[in-house]
């Protein structure tokens, strides 16, 4: 953790020790994918990348948000880290165990 701020209170990299935490990260917009329900974006700092989570379900006004970011948009997301399903893990990612459900960007 590299202490509380108003922006972030844990790096990309941080994310797969917070299990089950509320965590505010903050970075790029790396990539996004909309699935239909879903918005995944992918978050880049300093110190790696992390997928984040947007459903509708869980919070619609940040799945509408989110569904209007580019590439490089610049974002401060708060949502509790979840450990991914066996079947979605990214091995080619340091964070690829974890994704962040977001409540608020």
């Amino acid at each position: 953790m590299i202490g509380s701020d108003r922006y972030r209170t844990h790096t990309c990299l941080d994310t797969p020790d917070a299990v089950g935490q509320q965590v505010r990260v903050a970075g790029w917009v790396h990539r996004r994918r909309d699935h239909g329900g879903l918005v995944f974006i992918d978050l880049r700092d300093r110190s790696g990348i992390v997928q984040l989570v947007f459903d509708p379900a869980d919070a619609p006004d940040q799945h509408a948000v989110a569904q209007r970011f580019h590439g490089e948009d610049v974002i401060s997301a708060l949502g509790r880290v979840d450990a991914r399903g066996e079947r979605t893990v990214n091995p080619n990612l340091p964070t690829g165990t974890v994704e962040i459900r977001v409540s608020d960007v």
